[in-house]
C-alpha cells in the first residue's frame, strides 16, 4: 500500500470516529417549568443512560422559560407547569400542537413548615396579622396563577386585602416558592401538594377545602418548533410517559390521572383550562 493511500485510510477512519462520536453525543434542550423539577431531573438522567442522548434542562417560571425559548429560537421541548402556559405556547406557534401530551396532574394546597408551628388549618388563616405568606408571580409562574385564582374565588375583598398585606415575596418559580418554606423565609405558601415530597424534612402540606379548589392542574409537554431533532424529542416524551418514566413521578406523589387527583380532593373538579389573572395582581 502506498503511503498516500495509507494516509487516506487513516483520515477516513478518524472522520468516521468523529462522526460516530457526534451522533452519540447529541443532546436535547428542554425549557421546563420547575413544577416538575425533582422528577424531571431524575428522569432525564435515566433517559440519558438508556439512550446516550444528553438532556439539558432549563428550569424557571413557565412563562419566563417560554419567553426565553422564543427569544433564543432554540430548544427541543417545552414542559410547562400547567395547561395555561401551554395554551399560550400553542397560540404563539412555539410548539407543534399535535405533539402535546399530559404527563401528570397537580392539586393546589397550602404548604407550611414541618410541624405547622403557626397552626394554619385553612385558607382564611393566611389573612392573620403578621403571618408571612409567599406566592409565585402569577403572570409567569403556574402555581402563582393558581394561587390568585383560589384567593379571588374564595375570599371576600377585605380578606384579600389582609392576605395581600401578608405577602412578603412573589417568587419567580415553583422551586423558589417551595424553598421559602425550606429556608423559613415564609410561614406559608399557596403551592402544590407535591411540595411536601420535595423536602419532607422541612415542608408539610395543609389541604385546601374541596370547595376552595377551582381545578386540577396538569403538566403537559410538547415538541418545540425550534427543535433540530424531532425524533429524539419524541423519544424523550415517550420515555416520560412510559411506565418507567411515570414511576419516577409517582415516587414524588404526582397524580397519574384526574381520578387520582379527584380521590385526593374528595370530589371531581375541572381539569386544566386557563385563568386570566386580574390586572391588579400583575407586576407585583
Amino acid at each position: 500500500m502506498k503511503m498516500n493511500d495509507f494516509r487516506l485510510l487513516i483520515i477516513m477512519a478518524v472522520l468516521m470516529m468523529n462522526t460516530q462520536g457526534f451522533a452519540e453525543s447529541k443532546s436535547l434542550l428542554v425549557f421546563a417549568g420547575s413544577a416538575s423539577k425533582p422528577p424531571t431531573e431524575e428522569a432525564a438522567k435515566v433517559f440519558e443512560s438508556k439512550t446516550g442522548v444528553k438532556v439539558d434542562l432549563l428550569f424557571g417560571g413557565s412563562g419566563y422559560v417560554l419567553s426565553q425559548m422564543m427569544l433564543a429560537k432554540k430548544g427541543d421541548l417545552y414542559f410547562p407547569g400547567s395547561s395555561d402556559f401551554m395554551e399560550t405556547a400553542k397560540k404563539k406557534g412555539a410548539v407543534y400542537n399535535e405533539t402535546e401530551r399530559k404527563v401528570v396532574y397537580l392539586v393546589p394546597a397550602i404548604n407550611v413548615r414541618k410541624g405547622n408551628p403557626k397552626n394554619i388549618r385553612k385558607l382564611s388563616d393566611l389573612t392573620a396579622p403578621g403571618l408571612r405568606v409567599a406566592i409565585a408571580r402569577p403572570d409567569t409562574v403556574c402555581v402563582g396563577l393558581y394561587a390568585v385564582e383560589i384567593i379571588e374565588n374564595n375570599l371576600a375583598k377585605e380578606q384579600i386585602k389582609a392576605l395581600r398585606k401578608n405577602i412578603v415575596n412573589y417568587t419567580e418559580s415553583c422551586e423558589k416558592t417551595a424553598t421559602t418554606i425550606s429556608l423559613h423565609t415564609a410561614d406559608a405558601v399557596l403551592g402544590w401538594s407535591v411540595f411536601q415530597y420535595w423536602d419532607p424534612e422541612r415542608i408539610e402540606t395543609v389541604n385546601l377545602a374541596k370547595e376552595e379548589i377551582s381545578r386540577v392542574g396538569y403538566i403537559p409537554i410538547a415538541i418545540s418548533r425550534y427543535t433540530k431533532d424531532r425524533g429524539a424529542a419524541q423519544k424523550f416524551i415517550d420515555f416520560i410517559l412510559s411506565d418507567e418514566g411515570k414511576a419516577i413521578f409517582r415516587k414524588y406523589h404526582y397524580f397519574m390521572s384526574p381520578e387520582e387527583a379527584y380521590h385526593y380532593i374528595g370530589v371531581p373538579k375541572p381539569v386544566g383550562g386557563e385563568y386570566s389573572v386580574p390586572a391588579a395582581w400583575i407586576n407585583e
